[in-house]
Order: C-alpha cells, then structure tokens, then sequence
C-alpha cells in the first residue's frame, strides 16, 4: 500500500490503514488543508454567476473505479468548509483546468492518477487560473495538511453543489477557435483514426471532438469504466491492441491518450509507433513554422526539440520535470508552445497545461496541410533513440546519497556536463542519462538517449549498476 504526499498533490492506492494509503479519512484532511489554502491567498467570490458570495471549486474527475467514493469525500468536504462546488463530472484534466479559468472559480481539484494503475487514485490541485500550483504553493498545503487544524462551516454557510454537463463543450470550443487549428483543412482530408482510450473519460471527449473535425473513428476500449483493459501508461509495451489494428491498413492515425487525457501518443499508418517522444516535437515544429519563438520541455525529453526549435531559429530551455516547472520556464523563456516528451503538449495559445485535445488538432491540421502519412511525416523529424528504465526502490533506499555518489562519478569529466536542478542529469555530446526519484511512484526513472538504442541503454545501464551496488 503506498501514500504519496507532494507538492503536486496527494496520490496512492486505494484501501488498507489511515496514513497509509488514499483513504476517505486522509481525502478529507488534504481536501481541507487545500480549501485553507485557497481561502487565506484567493480574492474569493469573485464569479458573479453564484450570487452566495462564496467561494468555489470545480471539481472533475477520470473514469477510475474508486472516483465515485474519492469524488463525493471531496465534494462533501468542500461544501463543509464553505466552499461551492462545480462538479463536472467525468472531464479530463485539461477540461477540469479550463473549466477554473471559464468560470473565475477559485480553484480546482481534479481526481486522477493519471497513468497509474486502476488500483491507484490522487487529488490534483489547481489555482484560479486552473494551473497546478506551485511549489510553495504546495508546500503550504502539505503543512496545512500536517498541522490538521480546520475551520468548518456552521450551517448556513456551507457550501452549495452544482453540477456542471457544459465543460467538455466548452474545452472542445476553445480548441477549435486556435488560429492554427484549420477545421477546414481537416475535414478535407477525410481522416481514418483509431483511437484507445483506456477505458477513461478519452472515450466520452475524443468521439465529440472527432465529430466536430468531420474524422472517420473506431474507439478501442472506449467504456469509461475505469476497468483499464491494460496498462493506462501510452508505452508501446502496453500498445499491441491498437498497433495490431492499425496493421490492418484500415487507418490513416491511431491516437493513444492516458486516463485523464493530459498525454497523447500516435501510431503511423503501418502500425509503428510514432514515439511519444516526437508528439511534441512534431506539433512544435508545426506551430514554430507559422508563429517564431521558443520552446521548453524538461530534462527527461529528447534533444529533437532543442535541434527543431533551432531550426527554426528559435531558443530551448530545459526544465526540471513536472508540468509546473515547465509552464514556469516558458512563461519565463516566452516560449510559444512546451511540454514534456512522455507526450505532453502544453501550447498556451490555450492554456499552460498539457492538453491532449490541442495535440490533436494542431497534429492534424498539420499533417493535412502536408498532405503526407504519419510515417512521412515522422521520417522529416530529428532522430534519436530514447530509453526509459526504472529501479524500484525502498522504504530503506537513501535516494539523495545515491544521486550524490552518480554525480561526483562524473564531477572531473571534461566531456560531460552535470546539472542537478532535478536529479542528476549528464550530458555528453552524442548522449545523455537522467536519474531522478519519480514524483507519482516510489521508483527512479532512468531515462537515457543517443543516436542508436544500444548506446542509449548503454549509458543507462551503467548508471543503474551504481545504483544497485549502492543498496545491497
């Protein structure tokens, strides 16, 4: 059983002891120390349409099986501590975060754990822009959270709850309206697409948004049930359903997203993965050809952004890795579109978060406007081979000493440069290797790239020995 308290918020498995995993007693006291929050550093009230003169919160969630009980703790707990509540359901993430800032609601709480396993769930917590909170931010609430000291609400301040069926309308709305968005130029192509939507709230937006788009659709495990067919991680490994279909000839995309639809992967015509990867990479190389500026993704994302981004004589910023920091690097770099290469497209044309529904559409009209497949297409990008190893950890495993112990390896490398602003990253002329302590799970991502496969797990596999020799 596994808790997980950050300053993204609280993730863990469902069931077991209080304090040990996400259970409807430690739901109420994160929820309530976000409320505090929100209320001691919010101008409150400030939406006209609720005429309580109350603060609010919009509330969404994806399809997992525990999200009914997960949502209704922190429906209850909000409206306890004064606050009104916009539920809106099953919406994803980027349509929870929209939805904050459509509204000039206070904040947002947005229930997933992402691509997690179906036993796992988490509370995301948002600003009134409905951006995740910062650091500090974060920090205050984990303190909140520890001190457990809260104020309720006496009965004629509680709060009220409203449900809310507009918001995908809405999300679907702001992604057609893009300027680089060309409906038009879509419809013509008459697209084929498959698409996987793990069993999630994919399953209920994709449909709407390839019906406005006039594409051709075949859902895989399109019943938001949360009862994951596979593993929800968009990993080719975890792929071979959908790839087997687009084997069949029958499709000119396939289009992967996670449970909460922040991360999107494509598959060519020929049932080869494009490379998550290379979804940023290619929608920024389309956006940078109409709009000049730069880009950001963080440490763990291949260097065919920096080459792109270049190419088109912009500037690229590394981030540390977390959606947070890289919308925070971009709004300081000017960057026209970031995100992550675990196929996170953050383009703030429409928001500073990573927005599979936006990764569609610019995809799309740029592949129509080049009148090309998907193979085509990915064969014009930069290349590089990336690997993504894991170690799994500890209670025991002193993680900070051996992130010191890899970086002091390399301190009087001439051909190597250390950064470790988020883990421990080296950067070599033809490679590089990132060690860092995962965020969502109790493990350290190994993450490595070069120009063939072999180097990059090379490289990682060296790494990974220091590892293990220091914990046996």
């Amino acid at each position: 059983m596994t808790l997980i308290k950050s300053i993204s918020g609280i993730r863990g498995t469902i069931g077991g002891t209080t304090g040990d995993t996400l259970n409807p007693l430690d739901i109420v006291k994160f929820t309530s120390a976000y409320a505090t929050f929100i209320g001691k550093s919010s101008e409150l009230g400030k939406n006209a349409e609720f005429n309580h003169h109350r603060p609010t919160i919009v509330v969404g969630r994806d399809a997992r099986i525990s999200g009914i009980m997960v949502d209704n703790v922190v429906c209850g707990t909000l409206m306890g501590m004064g606050f009104d509540v916009v539920n809106i359901g099953l919406a994803t993430t980027p349509t929870t975060e929209l939805t904050v800032s459509t509204l000039g609601a206070d904040g947002g709480i947005i229930i997933t754990a992402s691509h997690n396993p179906r036993q796992w769930n988490a509370l995301k917590l948002l600003n009134s822009d409905g951006e995740f909170l910062n650091a500090a931010e974060g920090a205050q609430v984990l303190k909140l959270a520890e001190n457990a000291q809260f104020e309720y609400a006496d009965i004629d301040k509680m709060g009220h709850y409203i449900n809310c069926d507009e918001a995908d309308d809405w999300h679907i709305e702001d992604v057609l309206s893009l300027e680089l968005v060309d409906v038009e130029a879509i419809k013509a192509r008459k697209f084929r697409v498959c698409a996987d939507t793990i069993n999630s709230v994919g399953g209920i937006i994709l449909p709407k948004l390839f019906d406005k788009l006039g594409v051709e659709y075949t859902i895989l495990n399109g019943e938001p049930n949360g009862d994951f067919a596979h593993n929800p991680e968009p990993l080719e490994k975890n792929l071979q359903g959908i790839m087997d279909e687009m084997r069949t000839g029958k499709y000119d995309l396939g289009i992967v997203v996670d449970p909460d639809v922040d991360r999107l992967a494509f598959i060519c015509e020929d049932g080869k993965m494009f490379g998550e990867e290379y979804t940023l990479v290619s929608v920024a190389d389309y956006v940078l050809s109409h709009t000049k500026g730069n880009t950001v993704s963080n440490l763990s994302s291949t260097r065919a952004l920096r080459d792109i981004t270049e190419r088109h004589g912009g500037t690229y910023a590394a981030a540390a890795v977390g959606e947070v920091n890289v919308t925070t690097k971009m709004k300081e770099v000017g960057a026209v579109i970031g995100g992550e290469g675990n196929g996170g497209v953050i383009y703030p044309e429409c928001h500073y978060g990573r927005d599979a529904l936006v990764g569609i559409a610019l995809f799309l009209t740029s592949l129509a406007k080049k009148g090309c497949s998907v193979s085509e297409l990915r064969a014009t990008m930069p290349e590089y081979q990336i690997a993504k190893n894991r170690i799994d950890l500890t209670p025991e495993t002193d993680v900070d000493k051996i992130l010191e112990k890899v970086k002091a390896m390399f301190a009087t490398d001439p051909t190597a440069q250390v950064n470790d602003i988020d883990g421990v990253k080296i950067d070599f002329p033809d490679k590089w290797v990132h060690l860092r302590k995962s965020n969502t799970e109790p493990i350290i991502r190994v993450y490595s790239e070069a120009a063939t496969m072999e180097a990059a797990d090379d490289i990682a596999k060296q790494l990974m020995q220091v590892v293990y020799s220091s914990v046996e």
